[in-house]
């Protein structure tokens, strides 16, 4: 399965290290962040999820819950989060997924179907593909798909400001420029013609050209 931006999340039903959730009913009118591991007790992951537990409380304000998700079962990834909040100073307070069957794993097109049905023998090498960042609006459409290397860790900060970024676009008729972030100028977006513009922004905006009008960011 191919996934692209807009596309209905799958939904699925999945045991947790928070109990059973079918993910739809768990996901509710609240945003998502879901991001997967090739395996558990690996390096760069343990950073990750680290990292995560620490924005959790940012996520929250936002209304956006995160998942996590890693191609092993439920009692490793309690074993896991051990040596997570050991090293990395925080606690795991978000669900993450046991994918032993590799069911989730290929439902969101991470692994291909013929994968085989147990994650039994296989390595992060070859789960190296279950490295995805996804953000899933209420709609339960996703909103942004990030897929990483094993050697490279994400950031996470950039997925906090995309997701800053995707609020204040769906509210408001803006789009956001290059290394925007929150209190910077934004752009009308193409659709908003100049009359109706100085409607919503009578006191002005910057026109560097005809189709790149910038103004301070609406609350």
């Amino acid at each position: 399965m191919v996934l692209r931006i807009n596309d209905i999340a799958p939904d699925f039903e999945a045991e947790t290290t928070q109990g059973p959730i079918r993910f739809h009913e768990w996901l509710g009118n609240s945003w998502c962040v879901l991001f997967s591991h090739p395996k558990d007790f690996t390096p760069v992951c343990t950073t990750e999820l680290g990292y995560m537990a620490g924005l959790q409380a940012e996520f929250e304000q936002r209304n956006c819950k995160i998942i996590g998700l890693s191609v092993d079962a439920v009692a490793d990834h309690g074993r896991w989060a051990a040596d997570i909040e050991r090293t990395q100073g925080n606690k795991v307070n978000y669900p993450m997924i046991g994918d032993f069957d590799l069911k989730v794993a290929k439902l969101y097109g991470m692994l291909p179907a013929d994968a085989g049905e147990t994650c039994a023998g296989r390595t992060a090498a070859t789960n190296a593909t279950v490295r995805t960042v996804f953000m899933i609006g209420p709609d339960k459409k996703v909103k942004l798909m990030l897929v990483y290397p094993m050697t490279t860790g994400r950031n996470f900060d950039e997925v906090l400001r995309v997701l800053d970024s995707m609020q204040l676009t769906a509210k408001h008729q803006v789009a956001t420029p290059v290394n925007w972030k929150p209190g910077n100028d934004v752009i009308i977006v193409p659709a908003v013609s100049d009359e109706e513009a100085k409607q919503k922004y009578p006191m002005g905006w910057t026109p560097v050209l005809p189709y790149l009008r910038l103004v301070a960011q609406p609350q």
